[in-house]
């Protein structure tokens, strides 16, 4: 809408944007395509026994990444877990 100087009037919204069909086809299309990639990472978030297991997986194979590189220390850290573990456990069956 214009006023009749030609200018557009304040306060008004630039509609713009294609006018040609397919150039809006394919706008919509792209459009389309950003919802669902949205969508789908929103429901990826969303999904909490999901990300719990590729959790777990991850830590996983972390850990059998580590024990590969230096197995001395990843068995003397489970040494020292266990035995913390165990003189917790000792501990507050005492008390």
């Amino acid at each position: 809408m214009t006023a009749p100087d030609g200018h557009r009037p304040t306060g008004t919204p630039d509609v713009g944007g294609p006018t040609d069909p397919d150039a809006i086809r394919a706008d919509i299309d792209r459009t389309r395509e950003q919802l669902s990639r949205t969508l789908d990472e929103l429901s990826n978030r969303l999904d909490v026994p999901s990300r719990a297991r590729e959790g777990v997986y991850r830590a996983r194979d972390t850990a059998v990444e580590t024990y590969r590189e230096s197995p001395p220390v990843v068995l003397g850290a489970v040494a020292v877990l266990v035995a913390l573990v165990v003189g917790v456990v000792t501990w507050r069956r005492k008390r």
